[in-house]
């Protein structure tokens, strides 16, 4: 599958060739991001970090728009990560994965020497999990490629990615004469690490067409694409639909229906047509194999699913969708077709969105619309004394949802959703 690539320097998205001739820069990240979560894992590379140019706390001019865009998305990292404060900071700030390069290998490594800065990634495994860690194994020439590209050590790529492999769940590789070339990557490097090592292999630099990013899925290999993407010469529609294995599911891919919040709501089957529909649209799009039909989900009803993002999984012969139901999902009336309710299970988000329906279009009678934030403040403070006072399971139970209710609109009152909360969790669990 196709990894987008956000490559940020001096405050904007860039693309550069061979990692130093810049072509073009944008100022849309949040709208890059936007886009590019749709089909896939995002990686977001700091450039200046990678060059070295930090301040005292190891910070860049990208620093702030990079944290905006660690929870944006599937999101991996890196750039300039040389230590494991910094690698934890990112994991804490939103990153699914840290991309470590120079700091993995040695200064002064030498072929059939120690290669690897064993005692740095220990500590890393051991800080943030092997699960989390990507070994940048970059190469010029055939041997690995550090300090951002400026300085090349006597290690052979196939050398180091087995030393390395044993640190990681993701090997990354660039070739960087390809680097933005458009002009292909160096196909027998890439099979010559793919047969090397077992992990998962990323490849990188020059890739340029959705044929080669085809000719790499079968090899067992996923692409990260930069140039071809801003400059439109491979689109992320095409890519996907090129990687699903439609052989291996004779032409018809289950997809599973699943809401932001989780839960699963249906599933189908699509052929090529009603997926390449389903990324037209938006709206989740099925074949029906009994009336051998496409047929959009609430064409008739209504009720369609609005598609947030589109994942395949490891074996690339199932799809997970990500959706928004408009009204109840199975043809019977209920919310799911795994059960008879014909209402959204209640959940935090699913009241937050009620709080926000009522304020921006009040009933009649609508209690929620008439609280102002004085008057939330004041509820918050009586429901948290009387949950304080409550006693029995019942009046916890009872108190709890009245303070959560409360809560909930005055956060939706200062602009601050579940998601935010839940984020700030994650962040001081992943910090410790």
């Amino acid at each position: 599958m196709v990894i987008s690539s956000i490559d940020l320097k001096d405050g904007q998205v860039v693309q550069l060739k061979n990692g130093k001739d810049l072509v073009l820069a944008r100022d849309d990240a949040d709208a890059l991001i936007n886009d590019f979560d749709f089909y896939g894992e995002v990686a977001v590379i700091d450039l200046d970090a990678a060059m070295g140019h930090v301040d005292a706390k190891g910070n860049t001019v990208n620093t702030p728009l990079l944290k905006s865009l660690l929870r944006k998305g599937n999101v991996r990292t890196g750039g300039g990560v040389r230590s494991v404060k910094r690698a934890r900071e990112l994991i804490s700030l939103g990153a699914e994965k840290v991309i470590v390069g120079s700091s993995a290998f040695k200064p002064d490594a030498k072929s059939g020497q120690d290669i690897l800065n064993t005692e740095f990634l220990d500590e890393l495994v051991n800080a943030i999990g092997k699960d989390r860690i990507i070994i940048s194994v970059d190469c010029i020439n055939g041997n690995i490629a550090v300090k951002g590209w400026t300085e090349t050590l006597s290690v052979p790529l196939v050398e180091a990615a087995k030393a390395a492999e044993k640190y990681a769940s993701e090997l990354l590789f660039t070739c960087v004469e390809k680097e933005g070339c458009m002009q292909g990557t160096d196909m027998d490097l890439v099979k010559s690490l793919r047969s090397a090592v077992k992990c998962r292999v990323v490849a990188a630099g020059g890739v340029s067409s959705v044929e080669e990013i085809a000719e790499l899925e079968k090899l067992g290999c996923d692409v990260q694409l930069g140039m071809a993407l801003y400059t439109g010469k491979v689109s992320l529609k095409d890519s996907f639909m090129e990687c699903v294995d439609w052989k291996k599911v004779d032409g018809m891919v289950p997809v599973i229906a699943q809401s932001t919040h989780g839960e699963v709501l249906m599933m189908g089957y699509a052929n090529r047509e009603a997926l390449a529909k389903t990324f037209d649209t938006k709206k989740l799009t099925f074949f029906s194999r009994t009336r051998n039909v496409l047929w959009t989900k609430g064409e008739t009803s209504g009720h369609f699913l609005e598609v947030k993002k589109l994942r395949v999984d490891c074996d690339r012969d199932t799809i997970l969708a990500t959706v928004i139901p408009h009204g109840g999902v199975c043809h019977t009336g209920s919310w799911t077709c795994f059960g008879a309710d014909p209402d959204e299970h209640s959940s935090l988000e699913r009241l937050y969105d009620v709080i926000a329906e009522r304020f921006a279009n009040p009933k009649p009678g609508s209690y929620t619309a008439t609280l102002d934030g004085k008057r939330v403040r004041e509820k918050v403070e009586e429901e948290a004394e009387e949950i304080c006072e409550a006693e029995g399971k019942e009046e916890v139970i009872w108190e709890a949802a009245d303070l959560l209710y409360f809560v909930s609109v005055l956060m939706y009152k200062e602009g601050v959703n579940w998601k935010d909360v839940l984020d700030e969790l994650d962040r001081r669990h992943k910090e410790k």
